[in-house]
This record gives structure tokens, C-alpha cells and sequence, in this order.
């Protein structure tokens, strides 16, 4: 008896020394496990099977909140496997360790250390407010999705009848999650959400709970604490912090030049068919999606070449840390653009609102780039060297849309076999848990006693 104490408690300690961020990769992987096991029982599909592959696919594709799909998942998948996509992306989008703390939480009322050191790598938060912050991602989210789901409802219900409340709840989570999956393959003709182009009701309220679910719990707790709670108070109002003012600055100047190059780019294209104010409406549409969702109100895979490149680049960037989005984010995209910039000046620091960027701060950014840039052109390679029908440009649109787990499709992903398919599995997986994290999950070794100090390395650069 003794002898089986003295095993568990080394086990407990064993898992206690596992990092934060090896967790956080490993509490991923279980749950795409889970999804791919429930995926592939015979309940889970409508018609026909669904492979084991395929299964893991769309598990993996939920989890991560991405949305690339093998199929129309109202055709493909029971109401049981629409549930447990459901469930993968709402536990997904927000991080299994936040609901498991977030449990904890409601029956210790405190959290502990190492709960802080989890969440605090899923959040992007400082320790000190975690338990604020928590409780806060948890409420505004319920919050959120039930009024999308509300507003959606408005339109769907009149149209539907009772058959639109699923679909309304659904695509209020998914689109919060910036997920991009929908269940609206029962409209005869419609692709994604095609036949709501013209509908601003649907549209943006699709929109915005992207673009909030996009933010960031840290922004989102930083505006409730510094505008609405002084207001609700009566306080004197306080200036958000640097974090905020990036990201929100950020999201609007690429939220801006999504559409005005969507609106410009596919006016007399996909867009024909619209009126001006309808072809303005899913211009922004398709511009907040592209950042990270993966909804479509138009078709992707007609749109120009320049178009599918500029829905790169944004894919690419994404959305805010500590969010439901995938991508580099637009925080280590502000820091690399700001040192590009200060050192074609000669500046001596990257510097911008009157704060400087540390030197740790530029080499995450560039690392975080340069391993996205590289998982992208590696699943490019792959695709076009195992599946030649697909072009060169189709293929970098899948890769950048797996690893900015946005989920937007030029019609790829279901012509790939089955080693592309891996290859975007894990990409997916990368881009949601942030390439350093899974880097550093597989990599990281406890610290040595010391370090060398080691000469500078001189040499020429450019």
C-alpha cells in the first residue's frame, strides 16, 4: 500500500513538472483524439462512411477552429457528428485548459499557481487578473454567442420555421470561435453563407462576432476595465493599455484594406450580381472573415489571383493573441513591421506610440514569421508535388489558410490524398497552439546550471 502512494505521488509530481505550454499542446491532441474516435462512429454520418482520415481531418479542423472541411458538414454529418463538431469548436476555440481552470475555479474559488502559469500562456494575460480575466472570457462569451444566436434567429426562424434555430446557434459559435463551419448545406444551392451575400442582418452579425472573437479576452477585459466599468462606476476613465491600442488599431486598418481591396478587386467578378451596397456588405464580410473565420458569401475559388493573394497575406497575419484566431497576429506583425521600418531609418530602436519593442520581443516575432512562412511553403510543396491538378497559387491559399486556421477554401482540400491532408492536419494544429508553443512542447529541456558567456559573432549583414 505504501509501495502504490509512493508511485502515485511521483506520478503527481512527474506531471507537475510538465511545462505549461507542453499542457497546453498535449490538452489539444487529446481532445482531436477524442473528436476523431466520435467522428468516426456510424452515427456520427449521414449517408455512407466517413473514413478514419477524414474523421481526424475534420476533428482536427474543429479543435482548431480552422473550418476546412472535406465536405458540406449539414450533407456529411448526423445531427450527433454536428454536436461533437460543435462541441470540438467551442472547447477548442477557447482552450480545454480554460474550461478545466475555469471549473476549478467555481469549486475552489481560487486558483492556484501553476493554473495561473497555464492560463496565462492560453491568454496572454498578466497572473495578477487571471481570475478576473477568466471569469470574464467565460461570461462575454455565453454572452456573445447568445445574442448572435438571437439576431441570426431573426432571419432564420421566419424563413425556416423551427428547423433555423440550429442553424442560428451553430453558426453563432462558430463564428465567435472564428471557426467558419456552418450547417446551411440544406438550402439547395448554397455555399457557406452565398445566399445571405445581400443580407446585412446576417452578414454582420457573423461579422462582428468574428472580429470580437478576434480581439482577444485581454483587450476585451482591458476595455471593460478602463471605459465601461469607470462609466457603470462613475469613475474617470482611463486610456487603454499598449496591448489594446496595437490591436485594435491594427485589426481596423486591415479590416479597412480587406475591404476596400475586396470591393475594388471582385466589383464586376464574384461581386456582379450585387447592388452597390450589397457588393460594399460582403466586401466587409469577406474581409473580417479572411482575417480568420472562413465563412463565404461569395465563391472563393473564382475569385482573381490578386484577390486570393491579398487573402493571404491577411490569413496570414490573423488575428489577436489571447483569441479564438489563428495566424502570426497582428501584434508580431506590428513589430516586425516597426523594425523593418526603424532600421531603413537607422533608428536605434523599433519604436512606436512612443514605446520601444525589446530585443526578445523582435526575435519572437521573426521567429514566429520565418517558421510560419517556412510550415507554409512546405505544405506547398507537398500539395503540388502530390496532387498536380492543384495550382501553385490554390495550393498556398490552403496552406496559409490551414496554419492562419481560417478555413477559407479555393475547393482544395477535398481533391488532396491523403499525405497533403496530414501535412494540413498538423499545420492546423501549429497554427493554433502558435508555432514557438509547439516548438518549444517537443524542444524544451530543463535549464542547466549556467551559461557560457560566448564571444560575439562579427560579421556583415545585407
Amino acid at each position: 500500500m505504501a509501495a502504490l502512494w509512493m508511485r502515485e505521488k511521483k506520478a503527481g509530481s512527474r506531471r507537475k513538472e510538465i511545462p505549461p505550454v507542453r499542457l497546453i499542446v498535449i490538452s489539444f491532441v487529446l481532445l482531436i483524439v477524442l473528436g476523431t474516435i466520435l467522428l468516426f462512429l456510424p452515427v456520427s454520418h449521414k449517408s455512407g462512411g466517413v473514413s478514419l482520415l477524414d474523421s481526424l481531418f475534420t476533428a482536427t479542423s474543429a479543435t482548431c477552429v480552422t473550418g476546412l472541411s472535406i465536405g458540406d458538414t449539414f450533407r456529411t454529418w448526423s445531427l450527433f457528428g454536428q454536436g461533437v463538431i460543435l462541441f470540438l469548436i467551442q472547447v477548442g476555440g477557447l482552450g480545454l485548459a480554460t474550461f478545466a481552470i475555469g471549473f476549478s475555479l467555481l469549486i475552489r474559488r481560487k486558483m492556484g499557481i501553476r493554473e495561473m502559469l497555464i492560463f496565462s500562456e492560453t491568454s496572454g494575460g498578466q497572473v495578477p487578473e487571471l481570475s478576473f480575466l477568466l471569469r470574464l472570457v467565460l461570461g462575454f462569451t455565453l454572452l456573445c454567442e447568445t445574442i448572435g444566436a438571437g439576431l441570426l434567429m431573426l432571419r432564420f426562424l421566419p424563413l425556416y420555421g423551427e428547423r433555423g434555430v440550429w442553424p442560428a446557434v451553430f453558426i453563432a459559435v462558430s463564428a465567435y470561435c472564428n471557426a467558419g463551419f456552418d450547417v446551411l448545406g440544406f438550402i439547395p444551392g448554397n455555399s457557406s453563407l452565398s445566399a445571405f451575400a445581400g443580407d446585412p442582418l446576417v452578414s454582420l452579425t457573423v461579422s462582428f462576432l468574428i472580429i470580437i472573437g478576434g480581439l482577444g479576452f485581454v483587450v476585451v477585459a482591458n476595455i471593460y476595465e478602463s471605459k465601461l466599468k469607470a462609466r457603470f462606476r462613475r469613475l474617470e476613465r482611463t486610456k487603454l493599455n499598449f496591448h489594446s491600442q496595437i490591436c485594435l488599431r491594427v485589426s481596423l486598418g486591415l479590416l479597412l484594406l480587406g475591404t476596400l481591396g475586396f470591393f475594388i478587386l471582385e466589383y464586376g467578378n464574384t461581386m456582379k450580381e450585387l447592388s452597390f451596397f450589397e457588393k460594399l456588405n460582403a466586401a466587409f464580410f469577406q474581409s473580417a472573415n479572411t482575417r480568420t473565420a472562413g465563412f463565404a458569401s461569395v465563391d472563393v475559388g473564382a475569385q482573381k489571383d490578386m484577390t486570393k493573394l491579398l487573402s493571404a497575406f491577411l490569413m496570414f497575419i490573423g488575428g489577436c493573441p489571447g483569441s479564438t484566431a489563428g495566424g502570426i497576429k497582428v501584434t508580431t506583425f506590428v513589430v516586425l513591421f516597426v523594425t523593418l521600418r526603424s532600421t531603413i531609418r537607422g533608428d536605434r530602436e523599433p519604436v512606436t506610440l512612443k514605446h520601444r519593442f525589446s530585443e526578445s520581443q523582435v526575435y519572437k516575432s521573426f521567429t514566429v514569421a520565418v517558421l510560419g512562412l517556412l510550415l507554409v511553403l512546405l505544405n506547398v510543396g507537398v500539395i503540388t508535388a502530390l496532387n498536380p491538378q492543384v495550382s501553385l497559387l490554390d495550393a498556398l491559399f490552403e496552406a496559409v489558410s490551414a496554419f492562419g486556421t481560417v478555413g477559407l477554401s479555393a475547393g482544395v482540400t477535398p481533391t488532396l490524398e491523403p499525405v497533403s491532408k496530414l501535412c494540413l492536419i498538423l499545420t492546423m494544429l501549429i497554427g493554433r497552439v502558435g508555432p514557438i508553443s509547439f516548438g518549444l512542447s517537443i524542444m524544451m529541456k530543463k535549464k542547466g546550471k549556467g551559461d557560457l558567456i560566448l564571444p560575439e559573432g562579427r560579421m556583415l549583414i545585407g
